[in-house]
């Protein structure tokens, strides 16, 4: 008797712990055929308004570790991993027909690129005989279990989460098979790893500032996971340090396993649970499922609006006349040449390292949105391009949110860059560890050293418009603009939102 063969297509889930294609590929097939797929129209691919590449080297780099520890760990279990470069629905099609395999299991995307892949993908297999099935491999949710359909996603956050905590349960994660079954006699050849020479990338700087040393794979995600909840206890204060800028402890840096699919939520949600059993839960335990939610929320969104959270005027269909795309102001935000510290300091460590603390990001975004006057999605794509952790609907919702075209309910949301700098890099450590050029700036002034007259600049080694930029943006207006340590904050903490 013949068995039967099922292909499994990984994508954004590179894990065995959790996945649901591999799942239903195993239950329904005797034997299975892992395959990997770089896409040239995604890895080679530009992005349109800046035309940097849609994929940057600390990205690169991780996926490429990512599948490399997939492979490892499926050859563990007695399999491998078909690794091909090309489009995926040629090459699925080819490989479907040559292990003779009846169906092709993957885990859904949401959005528009992806979407036209998994139609093509879907028209050509149907084309020789062959079926897709789609599974859930992101959300800490299952969408059938939701209080509404995908369609009627709350467009609020609050709104979204008390319907949701309050009415929908978290199921537990699939456990990891011990052995897969591989396609065997089919004369497939795994295929080597690709390098970041074959896409044109270089090696990405390697910088002793970075947060963390990042390292992609299923193996690492799971480590990280121990690390920041059992050994080093560090979940306990989480809601305390989340905001904070320097080193590895002060927030979970959960998103690029995440965003690979190198770690589950609903593994990440199972863990945390068993650490509140065993140590007692707390504020901070509950904030990190609470930005899991915040995950959850802006794939629902990216779904029900669609390539709105693409568009200038996003799913609220608002845009501010005054944003233009100027690319000599994009460029000095990029490479931390803006005058402002605070801003610098973040755009030069994500520069160097892929990563930029959420803090950090908000500062950054606001900035070039409301200061600088720049098409917000200028500033989205160069997060794509960059970011080491990019996900792409919590990407571009996060950047709807501080544009003011996304789900965010208040209207006219503003960041004083210079009062943001003050409470949260109140000595200046920050900043001087990135702009090194600031260092000898007393902390009265580092976050604004165009108050500094010339001969204290020269007594603190700087000289603006030389070793340091003029500011574009003077921070006379921070100070003069009402603040909200100047403001009565009313309902900020009850309202729990992101954005402070």
């Amino acid at each position: 008797m013949s068995k039967r063969a099922a292909l499994v297509w990984f994508r954004r889930d590179l894990r065995l712990h959790d996945n649901e294609a591999l799942s239903d590929a195993m239950k329904h097939g005797d034997e299975v055929l892992p395959v990997y797929i770089f896409d040239p129209r995604e890895w080679r691919g530009s992005l349109p308004l800046t035309g940097l590449p849609k994929v940057g080297p600390h990205r690169a780099r991780f996926i490429l570790e990512s599948v490399a520890d997939l492979r490892e760990n499926l050859r563990q279990r007695g399999a491998d991993l078909i690794v091909r470069v090309g489009e995926p629905e040629e090459i699925l099609a080819e490989l479907s027909q040559q292990a003779k395999a009846s169906w092709t299991f993957c885990n859904r995307e949401r959005t528009s690129e992806e979407l036209k892949v998994q139609n093509a993908v879907e028209q050509s297999l149907w084309t020789i005989g062959r079926e897709v099935y789609y599974s859930r491999g992101k959300l800490l949710y299952y969408t059938s279990d939701l209080p509404f359909p995908i369609t009627q996603t709350p467009d609020t956050f609050t709104q979204f989460r008390k319907e949701t905590e309050r009415l929908t349960a978290v199921r537990e994660p699939l456990p990891t098979p011990s052995r897969i079954p591989m396609v065997t006699d089919s004369g497939i050849e795994p295929g080597e790893l690709p390098t970041l020479a074959d896409f044109g990338l270089a090696e990405p700087p390697q910088d002793e500032r970075s947060a963390i040393d990042w390292h992609g794979g299923e193996t690492n995600g799971l480590d990280r996971l121990a690390y920041y909840l059992f050994d080093s206890h560090a979940i306990a204060t989480y809601k305390e340090t989340r905001n904070q800028l320097i080193g590895s402890d002060y927030s979970t840096k959960f998103s690029a396993w995440l965003s690979q699919g190198c770690l589950s939520p609903k593994r990440i949600y199972a863990e945390v649970k068993a650490y509140e059993a065993k140590n007692g839960a707390n504020d901070s335990t509950y904030w990190v499922v609470f930005e899991l939610l915040w995950r959850d929320f802006f794939r629902l969104i990216g779904k029900k609006h669609g390539d709105k959270i693409f568009q200038k005027r996003g799913f609220k269909d608002a845009a501010d006349p005054e944003w233009k795309q100027d690319s000599a102001l994009l460029q000095r935000w990029i490479d931390g040449q803006t005058g402002t510290p605070f801003i610098d300091a973040n755009m030069r460590e994500i520069a160097q390292t892929g990563f930029m603390s959420n803090r950090g990001r908000q500062n950054v975004a606001s900035y070039l949105v409301k200061d600088l006057k720049v098409d917000w999605r200028m500033g989205a794509e160069y997060f794509e391009h960059m970011l080491i952790d990019y996900d792409v609907t919590s990407n571009w919702c996060n950047w709807n949110y501080v544009a003011g075209v996304g789900s965010d309910p208040r209207e006219n949301r503003y960041f004083n860059i210079l009062s943001q700098a003050d409470r949260y890099d109140p000595s200046g450590e920050y900043v001087k560890l990135w702009c090194p050029e600031l260092s000898e700036v007393p902390s009265d002034y580092v976050h604004q050293p165009d108050v500094l007259s010339d001969a204290d600049q020269s007594k603190y080694g700087i000289r603006l418009g030389a070793s340091y930029p003029m500011p574009l943006v003077p921070s006379e207006k921070y100070r003069n603009k009402p603040t909200p340590a100047t403001q009565k904050r009313k309902g900020r903490d009850r309202r729990n939102r992101r954005y402070a």
